[in-house]
């Protein structure tokens, strides 16, 4: 994933127009993952609309708004699952997404956790996590495969992080709500992703639960960008570092939680106020 930049050619005319392109081509250089321009439309109705956004390397971004605002259908064109009408989708420095499958996508280092978690319930929570390892899926070497004394080093480390060690050997279908969560998430950590795109983490969680995945989130910042989309807006003021509001297709305010709600937008839009 090394590499420069496309070249961008510069608006011919001095004035706001250059100046904006030299902007965003600067920004792109502190971003792990952008979105320039992105418009989707759906039968004539536009999902996204001119979306512009910027995830940085090692970032937690927290993503709100209101049904219908377009945050489904965001995550849907960075993994690929919806192609855009208009705009560019970047991963690292040269990576353009907009070329890549769904597959590709994931096992070049974006990994997506939906809110219902998917795991193998008949099996261990040690056996869903080696399940998830990045290997050979192959029939054959998936069913003579030895873990290496590395992988299960790995293992063991993922079980800590999303504090399941006492459960490793109990069946994934005993598991309550948020242990199921944190079990998918540690699936998608053993894919080792520069990108985890999270949705609804918190959806039916009991408070204790809600409050140990947010410790999980903001300590997996740093190792990982981190992008949340939440409704629990409680949750969100736990964990925000910096959220995006997005409206009718269209980021309408960005900065911290104080920013966004103190934001008159955002107020009239989607708080309500």
């Amino acid at each position: 994933m090394s590499g420069e930049y496309p070249a961008v050619e510069l608006p011919r005319k001095a004035g706001r127009a250059a100046d904006d392109t030299k902007t965003r081509i600067a920004r792109m250089g502190h971003s792990m993952l952008w979105l320039d321009n992105i418009t989707v439309s759906f039968d004539g109705f536009k999902a996204l609309n001119k979306l512009t956004l910027y995830i940085d390397d090692g970032e937690l971004r927290c993503i709100i708004g209101a049904n219908g605002a377009g945050k489904t259908t965001l995550m849907d064109v960075i993994t690929g699952k919806t192609r855009p009408d208009e705009g560019s989708v970047f991963f690292g420095q040269t990576i353009d997404l907009l070329h890549l499958s769904e597959t590709q996508i994931a096992q070049g280092g974006i990994g997506r956790k939906f809110q219902k978690p998917t795991v193998f319930e008949h099996h261990s929570v040690f056996e869903n996590l080696e399940l998830a390892m990045h290997a050979d899926k192959r029939a054959w070497p998936t069913l003579f495969a030895r873990l290496s004394g590395e992988q299960r080093e790995r293992i063991d480390e993922v079980l800590e992080i999303i504090g399941l060690g006492a459960e490793r050997v109990r069946r994934a279908g005993l598991l309550s709500h948020g242990q199921k969560q944190w079990l998918e998430i540690g699936m998608l950590l053993m894919q080792n992703p520069r990108v985890l795109l999270v949705d609804e983490p918190v959806a039916g969680m009991t408070g204790q639960e809600t409050e140990r995945t947010a410790e999980l989130l903001t300590s997996l910042a740093g190792r990982h960008s981190v992008v949340v989309v939440e409704h629990d807006m409680e949750f969100v003021r736990s964990i925000a570092r910096k959220v995006t509001v997005l409206h009718e297709g269209s980021v309408l305010a960005e900065g911290s939680m104080n920013d966004v709600q103190n934001n008159p937008r955002v107020k009239e839009v989607y708080l309500g106020e």
